[in-house]
């Protein structure tokens, strides 16, 4: 028989060989015996933790509480879908919940609780692609592009695409990467030059005077040559990446003219607007010794026409209402706790990672409002409809239809 220590070193030297070997272990964990640690399988959550012995798993609860992976963590209780978002799919032992979000939106768990609200999907990157779309199973998945593939766009849902090749009367101009497809161009383009003397029509000579009667150029004198076999002419690429450019600052400059224009539109309507009450509160108070502000009797007059708002949404912008109209729709927001301000901004369009950064501020509600008001189109028509839409009529009431002023004799 083996003696104690003798087996003890043959019990190390078989933990070494294995290591060596490289057996591939999924947890990356093993029990002090050398065993690899299992992972519970979907619908089964970690009861007791790997150590002396191996993993212990207990099933999910139908309908409580569900895993959907093969992994070590516990069994997460089921979700619930927001205030009036629909239920797709009933919560099983291996399957969470499914709510129809709306398109370009996906449901998010807030940690391992069972609330849950409708973010924006994330967008692949330009040279990835998406894996999996974004939709009722979570969030898009994305990977790098592949050698060979592509892909040019920011997307929810496309995937890499196959790289193009150019043709045998095509020279390649730059190779495929993996955020833009490869650049093609014919090898015969004939780009011809004309002698500084002369005066006549442009015509090419292939080493040998096609006419009898023409003359040959004088000695000295540039001739018109075809582009060589093969691509070697290199300026019809230096031509092609110089109009590229230019095509480019073009549409930038148009561009940039047209943002300008646009929100120089929108200051003049807001300036106009407001300059339009000022005269009438003059008027009251040359009259009846009666003063009644100009935001006071702008809201009196938009609420006396309630049927043309409601047929032609609020042009007004955000930025230019008084401070305490702002200061008491962020009050009414703050009241509705975390929840609220989160689906205001999902609402109007922003991502998860900077709901984040808002969060970890002391006055996120503040924070949102004021960054979109730097925005363009940030309207109280637009606002409004966020509101409605997350089920906050009362501050859509306090934002659109607020309480009259009060005249001071």
């Amino acid at each position: 028989m083996l003696s104690r220590g003798t087996a003890l070193a043959l019990s190390t030297l078989a933990l070494v060989l294995t290591a060596a070997r490289g057996d591939h272990c999924a947890s990356g964990l093993r029990t002090s015996s050398g065993e690899c640690c299992r992972l519970c399988p979907p619908g089964q959550g970690l009861a007791v933790e790997c150590a002396r012995e191996n993993t212990k798993c207990q099933p999910c609860q139908d309908g409580v509480t569900t895993s959907l992976s093969e992994d070590l963590s516990p069994c997460l209780p089921c979700v619930r879908c927001p205030p009036g978002v629909p239920e797709t799919a009933r919560c099983t032992a291996s399957q969470d919940t499914q709510c129809d979000c709306s398109d370009g939106f996906y449901l998010r768990r807030m940690g391992n609780t069972s609330e849950a609200y409708c973010a924006p999907c994330s967008l692949c990157r330009l040279g990835q692609g998406a894996v999996r779309a974004c939709g009722p199973l979570g969030n898009t998945l994305c990977e790098p592009c592949a050698p060979g593939t592509f892909s040019e766009e920011r997307s929810s849902f496309k995937a890499c695409q196959r790289c193009s090749r150019c043709q045998q009367n095509e020279v390649e101009i730059r190779p495929c990467q993996p955020d833009s497809n490869t650049i093609c161009m014919e090898k015969k383009l004939h780009i011809l030059s004309q002698p500084a003397e002369s005066d006549g029509p442009r015509r090419p000579v292939n080493g040998e005077d096609r006419g009898g009667d023409e003359a040959s150029p004088a000695p000295g004198a540039p001739r018109f040559t075809p582009q060589e076999e093969g691509g070697k002419n290199i300026i019809p690429v230096y031509v092609s990446v110089l109009a590229a450019v230019v095509l480019g600052l073009l549409l930038y400059v148009a561009y940039k003219c047209w943002t300008s224009c646009k929100q120089k539109q929108a200051l003049g309507k807001a300036r106009s607007g407001d300059a339009g009450v000022a005269p009438e509160g003059e008027k009251l108070h040359s009259d009846s010794g009666v003063f009644l502000d100009s935001h006071s009797l702008q809201d009196s007059q938009l609420s006396k026409a309630g049927s043309k708002r409601d047929s032609k949404p609020d042009s007004r912008l955000y930025l230019n209402l008084p401070p305490h109209r702002q200061e008491e729709v962020e009050q009414l927001l703050q009241e509705g706790g975390d929840w609220s301000w989160r689906q205001l901004a999902t609402q109007l369009g922003y991502e998860q990672e900077r709901l984040d950064v808002f969060g970890r501020g002391e006055d996120p509600v503040h924070t949102l409002l004021s960054d979109w008001a730097t925005q363009e189109g940030s309207t109280l028509g637009v606002l409004c409809s966020a509101l409605t839409r997350i089920d906050r009529p009362d501050v859509a009431s306090a934002l659109c239809c607020p309480t009259q002023g009060s005249s001071v004799v």
